[in-house]
C-alpha cells in the first residue's frame, strides 16, 4: 500500500459511518495500517507538561551557593530562626561545572543526578536535565518602573498579565500563553496539534493525552484532549468476567447498551452516536494499552514504587508513548496535574516531602525511557501558576510572579541554566515589592516557542500558537534544546 492509497483507507477510517460496531471495528485496522507504513512513518516525538499547581516555591528548589547565598538567607529569613524560610547551605546538594554556584533541594538526588550526569548513579555522564531561571507571564517586554507606575495607576495602558497573583488566572495563562486573555479558551500545546495532526495523526484518537482529565493547554480550536487514567481508558465496558462482580462496570454496561439503540429525535441521536464513537476510541486505546506491545518488562516496571501516584502516573505516560505508533500517533502530548504547591501555611516540611514524591517519579521516568530506547524522543517540562515570595509570611511564603522552572530529556542541553537567575535580595532591580516578587526576566513565549519548534510546529505557524512571540522577538532563544 503506498502512502496515497494508506491516507486514502485511514480517511475512510476517520469518516466511517457510525454503526454497532464501526469506529472500534475501523480503529481495530488502524495496527494493519500502521504497520504497513513503519519504515516511512514520521519520527516520533512527545511532549509531557508536568503541572506543579498551587505554585511552586522555586527559590528553595535551586539555591545560590555562593556568595549569593547571604542575600538569600537574608531575604527569606535564617534557617533554622522562627519564621525561616532558608536551607542551610550545608543541607543543598551541589550541582557540578557549570553551576557550581548553585545547589538543590536535600530532597532531590535524582534531578541532581540528571543535572550532574553523576558518576556511578542512573545517569553517568548523561546531563539529562536543565532549568529555565526566572520565566512567568508576560504580554511583552517591561521595566520594574513601568510595572511599578502601572500599579500606582499612572499607565494603565501598560499590557500586564490580567488578575496577576490569582492562581485560576495564572494557571490558565500559563496554558493559553496569552496572559491578555482570549475570548475563545485555547492552550497552546492544543493549537499546536491543529497544526500537526494532519501530518502526525493517522488514527481516531487526540495527540492530546490528559492524565487528569480536561484541562485548557491542551484544547485546540480543533483538538479536545483524550483522558486516560493510571490503568488506561475511560470506558462504558460491562464486566468482562471473573469471580467477583464491580458494580461500577455492571452500571457502565447499562449505559453502553442505551448507545446501540436508535433514537427518533435528532438530538439524542447525535448525542449517542458522538458518545458512541468517543466510548469506541477508548476501547480500542484500552486494548493496545493492554496488549504485548505495551509491556515495559519486569526491570522497568520495578523502578515505579506503587505508594508514588505520580511515578505511577508517569508510568502510564511511558508505556502510551510505547504504543504510540500502534495508535497511529508521532507526535503526543501529555498533562500530567500535581496539585498542592500552595505553602501559604507552612513551607519546608510540606515542600520536602513533596519534592521527594516528585524527584523520586522523575528519576524513574527517564530512567525508563533510557532503558526502553525512547530517551531521544520525549521532552518533559514543568509548569505552574506563578512563583512564590521571598520574604516568609511567618510560616511559609505567598503568591508571586517569575519563578525557576525545569525540563529534561534527551535532547535537553542538560547541566545548564538558560535565561537569568534572578537577585534574591529584598528591593533588588528583579524585585517589583510586596515582599519578594520577582518580574519574569524569561517570557512564557521563548520557553514555549523552543519546545514547539522541536515539537515540529513550523516557524511560520509559530504565530497561531504563540500569539505574543512577535513581541520578544528582540529576546535570544534560550537555547536549552541541543541541536540536531
Amino acid at each position: 500500500m503506498n502512502s496515497l492509497s494508506r491516507r486514502g483507507f485511514l480517511r475512510q477510517i476517520n469518516c466511517a459511518a457510525v454503526g454497532s460496531g464501526a469506529l472500534l471495528n475501523t480503529l481495530l485496522n488502524l495496527k494493519l495500517a500502521n504497520s504497513l507504513t513503519a519504515q516511512t512513518a514520521p519520527g516520533r516525538k512527545a511532549l509531557v507538561c508536568l503541572f506543579l499547581n498551587g505554585g511552586m516555591d522555586s527559590f528553595n528548589f535551586l539555591v545560590p551557593t555562593d556568595s549569593r547565598y547571604t542575600a538569600y538567607s537574608v531575604s527569606r529569613g535564617a534557617a533554622g530562626t522562627e519564621g525561616g524560610l532558608a536551607l542551610a547551605q550545608s543541607s543543598l546538594l551541589p550541582l557540578a561545572t557549570p553551576l557550581t554556584g548553585y545547589g538543590l533541594h536535600p530532597s532531590c538526588p535524582q534531578i541532581r543526578d540528571m543535572v550532574n550526569g553523576t558518576t556511578g548513579s542512573r545517569f553517568a555522564g548523561k546531563r539529562r536535565l536543565a532549568f529555565v531561571a526566572n520565566v512567568g507571564t508576560l504580554v511583552q517586554p517591561i521595566t520594574k518602573a513601568q510595572y511599578n507606575a502601572w500599579e500606582q495607576g499612572n499607565n494603565l495602558a501598560l499590557p500586564v498579565p490580567r488578575s496577576l497573583f490569582s492562581h485560576s488566572d495564572q494557571a490558565e495563562q500559563w496554558q493559553t500563553a496569552v496572559p491578555q486573555g482570549l475570548g475563545h479558551l485555547t492552550g497552546w500545546v492544543g493549537r499546536a496539534a491543529d497544526i500537526l495532526n494532519a501530518a502526525h495523526n493517522q488514527g481516531g484518537i487526540s495527540m492530546s493525552i490528559s492524565l487528569n482529565g480536561n484541562n485548557v493547554l491542551q484544547v485546540g480550536n480543533q483538538t479536545q484532549p483524550f483522558a486516560i487514567t493510571q490503568n488506561g481508558s475511560l470506558t462504558f465496558a460491562a464486566d468482562s468476567g471473573g469471580a467477583a462482580v464491580n458494580p461500577m462496570q455492571l452500571k457502565n454496561g447499562v449505559l453502553r447498551s442505551t448507545l446501540e439503540q436508535h433514537y427518533s429525535n435528532l438530538l439524542m441521536e447525535s448525542f449517542s452516536q458522538i458518545t458512541k464513537s468517543s466510548d469506541e476510541a477508548q476501547q480500542y486505546f484500552q486494548q493496545q494499552f493492554d496488549s504485548t506491545g505495551a509491556s515495559l518488562g519486569a526491570t522497568v516496571d520495578a523502578l515505579f514504587p506503587a505508594s508514588n501516584s505520580l511515578a505511577m502516573t508517569l508510568k502510564t505516560v511511558a508505556k502510551t508513548i510505547k504504543i504510540g505508533s500502534q495508535l497511529g500517533l508521532s507526535r503526543q502530548s501529555f498533562f500530567i496535574n500535581m496539585g498542592g504547591w500552595d505553602h501559604h501555611g507552612e513551607l519546608l516540611d510540606t515542600q520536602s516531602g513533596m519534592l521527594a514524591t516528585l524527584d523520586t517519579a522523575i528519576g524513574a521516568f527517564q530512567y525508563a525511557l533510557e532503558l526502553l530506547g525512547l530517551a531521544n524522543d520525549v521532552v518533559t517540562f514543568t509548569a505552574s501558576d506563578f512563583g512564590r515570595t521571598l520574604r516568609s509570611n511567618g510560616r511559609g511564603s505567598d503568591h508571586a510572579w517569575g519563578g525557576n522552572a525545569f525540563v529534561f530529556g534527551g535532547p535537553v542541553d542538560g547541566g545548564k541554566i538558560f535565561g537569568t537567575y534572578p537577585s534574591l535580595a529584598l528591593d533588588s532591580p528583579d524585585d517589583v515589592g510586596r515582599g519578594g516578587r520577582m518580574l519574569p526576566s524569561t517570557p512564557i513565549d521563548k520557553y514555549f516557542a523552543e519546545l514547539l519548534q522541536w515539537f515540529g510546529v513550523p516557524s511560520g505557524s509559530m504565530n497561531y500558537v504563540l500569539p505574543n512571540i512577535g513581541n520578544f522577538s528582540a529576546l535570544p532563544s534560550l537555547g536549552f534544546i541541543k541541536a540536531a
